[in-house]
């Protein structure tokens, strides 16, 4: 231990720094002052986040925790900084998720929602929803988060349910939400439309079936990983180009099973090089064959019910899907249809992310919105820097969505939602009701049964949560919000909808003025976190072990734009060193007298490793705050970690305890008070709670919360004390390095001469090397027993040493010639192999260079150990 770690401290400060007895009580204390709480009539400028809304069934990953930590960066640093900000919290009532969590539930009482009813259902679900809901966001506190909690929304509550109406009612009315047949991911489980992000793919196992259609000069192949679906086919297609078909299309062949004939059609579409080159099309059980269905008027033949059991007439009626596979390609075997089968075939299958039930493809009527206008305002927002992407290499893969976006499917099949505002009267008619509208009634009128997709309540989150449709005074002072954080993995599935709705809403506004988009976490070996593989980090444990500062100071220090992180449990313990050397430093200072009560010297009373240090810390307000301005909150941190570790702890510290003891007290005290006072602001917005804790102390302020942002001074640096600085670090640390060559412990003291300082202008430094290297005054009897030169820009400085009692002479000759040996067969070795012509003549370039390398280590090391052995005196 260094003095540094074991000086006497003051008694108002603990030893140890001990997260779990400080942070709620710190929490709550920051909450009661209502330092989160946005001030709408503010004249400071706005800066705006809108919390991704978790879901009501949610709790805390490692996932939420990193963008968590993001924000509430981004957050604290702009309200030191003299920005109004709001960041709004709020949880999205996940349609399909709550409702499964609910029906899993009932299931253990022995009821369905059939049971209950629809009226009934929704009303378990909300209390559900205020039992269960929610965990995350206390969660959340234990993280630290900076949240507006006076403004907390839920995508079901009244204002947001009137933001969805009115927003329904507007598309409607302006044509671009509209009811059609069309394929759709179904769930036979669920028994609802899934949008694409609810749908998981993995590689399975399953086969391909090469059939047979018609006979003879006119029969074709075609080859699918679905047979059963067969008995839904209107068609064979082909491409028009390809020759081996060309006295094919126009003409029919038999269906095989069914008794039916079909068209071969061409289409370009089909690829020509995949299989045979020809394909079956089951418009009404396949997204690609519909379309060409659409393109060639063929019907739409449904042979599937919502649970996947086959409907049509036939021997396979009633059967489930995956049991008609099988007896389909039995039954086609049977008459000499299969030409081939391929078994295991690997491709791949999607599955409903809640239950894991393979997702069928199914025509259905259901409820979409017209995309193309509002897809192209959303790409020109990015176009035109309206809102910038972070990277900007994510731009085209925004844009690769944006100006190709097919029309979104918006109904679910489900009780729990958003219901659908469309009415359905006796004779026919159709009414759309807006949130004022009067709501038809009478015998014969009906609401669609349907709900909306979660996603698009939640698309509207930027405006609905500030009191949209109303003209509020929030959403005159905090729209457009200033940042979005989120995971690039949602990018289209959130974030394109976020901004197709905010532009058609507010009038061509941009809902974000930046979109931050970071990557995804995973193990320290690279892999994808699962509870299946068991890496999966829980980030309260973290939190529990490490406190949340490590926690977040970890995920921070990781954080890029748009690459995913790795993280390991010893990342965190790194990170919880990191705080606990924060702790010892400022305590060391605390004792020694640092304060910010009194203003800096001026330069010229500063030595030069004030003068230094001062200059290294304006260096590091600028590249912390550009850092920030371009989310590259991992370049920050390591910023801070270095400067914080290194230059300050490591080395202005152990000069500070050589001033001080000179008598350059005061000025020291000031200028320790000053950088630590700039260095926990500046890393307040990543470990809020430590540097709260410490700064309290330090400064006797209010809170860093409220505190000033720091400002670079924008001084000339003092190249001359840098030099100087640099200067005494080379010694130091060649001094240090000597001393482990020459077998000495790190605490052990020697007596040595620094010859040369004053020549090369390290005099004043010369104490410090002195204290840091543990080189005592030599007495009278001293002798020169080993000499390091060290070369420095003006000169070499000498240092002698006198190992004289200091080490075991006779068992360190022992092991040096132990090491020499080694290193000698090592050389003679390499030398041989090197020499042999025919092991040249045959191994690898790479191979021999690996040898050449050895040879040199082994010749490096030897010239080493004799240089070692000539320094030892006479055993």
């Amino acid at each position: 231990m260094t003095e540094l770690d074991t000086a006497t401290q003051r008694p108002d400060l603990p030893a140890a720094w001990t997260p779990a007895e400080v942070e709620a009580e710190l929490y709550q204390r920051w909450v009661d002052r209502r330092y989160f709480e946005a001030d709408v009539k503010s004249d400071k400028p706005p800066f705006t986040i809108v919390l991704p809304p978790p879901n009501v069934t949610g709790s805390l990953h490692m996932g939420h925790a990193m963008n968590h930590s993001v924000m509430d960066a981004l957050s604290r640093r702009r309200r030191m900084q003299g920005y109004e900000v709001l960041w709004l919290p709020g949880m999205d009532h996940a349609g399909i998720a709550t409702q499964n969590a609910v029906e899993r539930d009932l299931a253990k009482q022995g009821l369905s929602r059939q049971d209950l009813g629809r009226e009934k259902f929704v009303e378990r679900v909300w209390e559900w929803k205020e039992e269960y809901g929610g965990k995350i966001l206390d969660q959340m506190k234990r993280l630290g988060d900076g949240i507006d909690w006076s403004r907390e929304r839920f995508t079901m509550d009244e204002g947001l349910s009137r933001a969805v109406q009115t927003i329904f009612k507007k598309m409607y009315d302006d044509g671009l939400i509209y009811q059609a047949e069309r394929i759709i991911n179904w769930c036979p489980r669920c028994q609802t439309a899934l949008s694409d992000i609810e749908v998981d793919h993995s590689e399975d196992e399953g086969e391909l079936v090469s059939i047979r259609y018609g006979d003879g000069e006119n029969s074709i192949v075609v080859a699918t990983t679905r047979a059963e679906t067969m008995l839904g086919d209107t068609a064979v297609a082909v491409h028009p180009d390809d020759e081996r078909y060309q006295h094919l299309i126009g003409t029919e062949v038999e269906l095989p099973l069914t008794g039916r004939r079909i068209p071969i059609v061409a289409d370009a579409h089909v690829d020509p090089k995949f299989g045979t080159g020809a394909v079956k099309v089951t418009p009404a059980h396949d997204p690609n064959d519909f379309e060409i269905g659409q393109r060639h008027g063929l019907p739409n033949l449904t042979i599937m019910d919502g649970r996947a059991t086959i409907t049509a007439n036939g021997p396979f009626l009633g059967l489930d899907r995956f049991e008609a596979r099988p007896a389909i390609v039995a039954a086609l075997r049977a008459e000499g249809r299969i030409v081939a089968e391929k078994r295991p075939y690997v491709h791949s299958v999607g599955h409903c992310s809640r239950c894991n039930t393979v997702v069928e493809p199914r025509l259905s009527l259901q409820w979409w919105v017209k995309v193309e206008t509002i897809a192209e305002a959303a790409s020109a927002a990015v176009r035109d820097g309206r809102t910038k992407i972070h990277p900007a290499e994510l731009n085209k893969r925004y844009f690769d969505w944006t100006d190709n976006l097919h029309d979104w499917c918006i109904s679910r099949q489900l009780w729990w939602g958003h219901r659908i505002p469309v009415f359905y009267g006796p004779d026919g008619e159709v009414v759309c009701v807006g949130p004022d509208d009067e709501v038809p009634t009478g015998e014969g009128w009906r609401q669609d049964e349907d709900v909306l997709d979660t996603w698009f309540s939640s698309g509207l989150w930027p405006f609905s949560t500030l009191g949209w449709p109303e003209s509020t005074e929030d959403l005159k002072k905090f729209y457009p919000t200033s940042v979005l954080s989120t995971g690039y993995d949602i990018l289209f599935f959130w974030v394109v909808r976020m901004m197709m709705f905010g532009l058609y809403a507010m009038d061509e506004v941009q809902p974000f003025d930046h979109v931050f988009l970071h990557g995804l976490i995973r193990d320290q070996y690279g892999k994808k976190m699962s509870k299946s593989k068991g890496n999966g980090i829980d980030p309260l444990d973290w939190m529990e072990r490490y406190g949340a500062d490590a926690t977040r100071f970890t995920l921070l220090r990781g954080t890029n734009p748009g690459s995913d992180m790795a993280v390991a449990e010893e990342w965190a313990a790194g990170s919880r060193n990191f705080t606990t050397k924060l702790w010892n430093a400022t305590r060391f200072a605390l004792a020694n007298g640092a304060t910010v009560a009194r203003p800096l010297p001026a330069r010229e009373e500063l030595t030069a490793a004030d003068r230094w240090i001062l200059d290294e810390l304006d260096a590091l307000v600028s590249t912390v705050d550009s850092n920030f301005e371009a989310f590259q909150f991992s370049r920050a941190c390591e910023a801070l970690y270095s400067f914080t570790w290194d230059e300050f702890c490591d080395w202005y510290l152990e000069i500070a305890k050589v001033q001080i003891a000179e008598g350059r007290a005061e000025a020291t005290q000031s200028v320790l008070g000053h950088v630590l006072d700039v260095v926990l602001r500046l890393l307040h917005p990543a470990i809020p709670f430590i540097t709260e804790t410490l700064w309290t102390s330090l400064t006797g302020g209010e809170s860093l919360v409220v505190a000033d942002w720091p400002k670079a001074s924008g001084a000339e640096r003092d190249l001359d004390a840098l030099a100087e600085i640099e200067g005494l670090k080379k010694l130091a640390t060649e001094i240090r390095r000597f001393r482990s060559e020459q077998g000495l412990k790190p605490g052990q003291k020697v007596a040595g001469k620094v010859r040369g300082a004053c020549c090369v202008g390290l005099t004043d430094q010369v104490p410090s090397v002195r204290a840091m290297t543990r080189l005592t005054e030599p007495g009278e009897e001293f002798t020169v027993s080993a000499t390091l030169e060290v070369g420095l820009p003006k000169g070499a400085v000498k240092v002698e040493l006198d190992l004289s009692g200091t080490i075991d002479v006779a068992a360190e000759r022992k092991r040096l010639a132990k090491d020499l040996a080694a290193a000698q067969k090592e050389l003679e070795g390499t030398t041989k192999k090197l020499g042999n012509e025919a092991f040249l003549a045959k191994a690898p370039a790479d191979v021999k260079a690996k040898i050449e390398d050895r040879k040199a280590v082994a010749e490096s090391e030897i010239a080493r150990i004799n240089e070692r052995l000539a320094a030892l005196p006479e055993a």
